[in-house]
């Protein structure tokens, strides 16, 4: 080999080299970031992701990862920003999912669904697992309207609990008709409606979806809207609704007849309390005065930091028993226990199942072999219970499916001795004794 040649040799195997390391070292922080999301360290996974992308814009994983972190903040602006930004990088599906979540959160519909054109709805997999409300026919029967919109006078309304266990049960009435009975279930995403009081009022069917339940149970979930639901002194118009079937619940919960759930996306529209010890819910209207008005009230309150997950899912930091710190989901529809724990959690923490006292129970896709147990510590943000009543009721299908770990959910008995009030602007949750 003449020298040039060699000379030539070394410098592309110096340059071949560099580019390695280069690429090694691009991708070192975006293994970190991954890391840091999948462990529930959001706001230091986007601080590595803005690095990444302050040097190199047109990287689609890391604006995409932005504005995913943006939408589990609710911060909502900003999740518009990152998404639309890596739909003009890179057309992606997922993107456009997420962005048209976005949308949906701000109640403008058009918008949402607009966002959606191009993506098979049907069979797209992150609307299956995480997003089943972004229904396009659904979406689109709001267009002209206000999703929503609040009828009433004053500042709150308090609607007073038929009963408070298992379940909280409230009085409603639906497109004006007569009193019905829900139960209030902040594991539930938008008004459920049971399947045969839909066909009752003949609200319209846009579709089902797979729903996945507890024990990973699934069932279909038909979409519907209603023109209106009343509590207490005010009625909300226009609401997306989905339809199960739930008056098999009615027994287990104690009640002559149950026909529908309250859940998380109705609360999001209000600064909402549920008060287990007054036996009551609080809607108050969702500005600035009813917040203040709040604070001045509960200042000896537990402040949580919260995110919101899917189309509902709020997780926060807790500990169970002496493991290490972990994202535990809301669930106040968790009847008869405080804990609902990922196997995985139930064995690291050393968790006993009493197989001689399982039972069946009743969920969403049906029945259910129920194991109990008993955490001896289990803590959310600083609020700390022990001896707090678990169960097992077969796989949780949720470990995983939002990119990061869950390690299970805090359930009804958890929250009884509590006012608790979720803050969807400031992401805080308040217990208060």
């Amino acid at each position: 080999m003449t020298i040039a040649r060699l000379c030539l040799a070394l410098g592309l195997l110096f340059l071949s080299g560099g580019l390695a390391a280069q690429a090694v070292a691009d991708e070192k922080p975006a293994a970190t970031a991954a890391q840091l999301f999948e462990s529930g360290k959001f706001a230091e996974a986007g601080a590595i992701y803005e690095t990444i992308v302050a040097g190199k814009p047109d990287d689609f994983d890391a604006t995409l990862q932005l504005g995913r972190i943006a939408l589990l903040a609710n911060r909502l602006d900003e999740a518009e920003t990152w998404l639309t930004k890596a739909i003009a990088l890179k057309p992606d599906d997922d993107a456009k999912v997420m962005l048209a979540e976005a949308y949906y959160r701000q109640d403008d519909f058009d918008q949402a669904a607009a966002a959606l054109h191009g993506v098979d709805v049907a069979s797209n997999k992150l609307v299956a697992s995480q997003y089943p409300t972004l229904n396009v026919a659904k979406l689109e029967s709001f267009h002209g309207q206000t999703p929503y919109k609040l009828e009433g006078d004053g500042q709150s309304t308090v609607v007073k609990f038929l009963r408070t266990d298992p379940l909280p049960l409230v009085s409603v009435r639906v497109n004006g008709g007569d009193e019905v009975t829900f139960f209030i279930d902040t594991g539930g995403s938008e008004v459920v409606l049971d399947s045969d009081f839909a066909r009752e009022l003949g609200i319209p069917d846009f579709g089902a979806i797979q729903g996945t339940f507890s024990g990973g149970q699934q069932a279909a979930v038909h979409q519907g809207r209603i023109d209106s639901l009343t509590l207490g002194d005010w009625t909300v118009k226009n609401l997306p609704v989905a339809t199960l079937a739930l008056r098999q619940l009615s027994e287990g919960l104690d009640a002559k007849r149950i026909d529908g759930i309250v859940g998380t996306t109705l609360f999001y529209h209000f600064l909402a309390t549920l008060d287990f010890q007054k036996g009551e819910l609080v809607l108050r209207r969702k500005d600035a005065k009813s917040l203040a008005d709040f604070k001045a009230s509960a200042a000896n309150a537990t402040a949580i930091p919260f995110w919101i997950a899917s189309d509902h899912f709020m997780v926060g930091w807790g500990q169970v028993e002496s493991l290490p710190p972990t994202l535990l989901f809301v669930d106040t529809g968790l009847a008869g226990a405080g804990a609902k724990l990922a196997e995985s959690v139930i064995r690291d923490a050393g968790i006993k199942l009493e197989e001689d006292k399982a039972e069946t129970g009743a969920g969403g896709g049906g029945d259910l072999k129920i194991v109990p147990y008993v955490v001896d510590r289990l803590s959310f943000g600083d609020v700390v219970e022990e001896d707090v009543a678990g169960l097992y009721d077969g796989p949780f299908p949720w470990e995983t499916m939002f990119g990061f770990h869950l390690a299970g959910m805090v359930g009804h008995d958890f929250f009884r001795p509590y006012a608790v009030t979720f803050d969807f602007d400031e992401m805080t949750i308040y217990m208060q004794e």
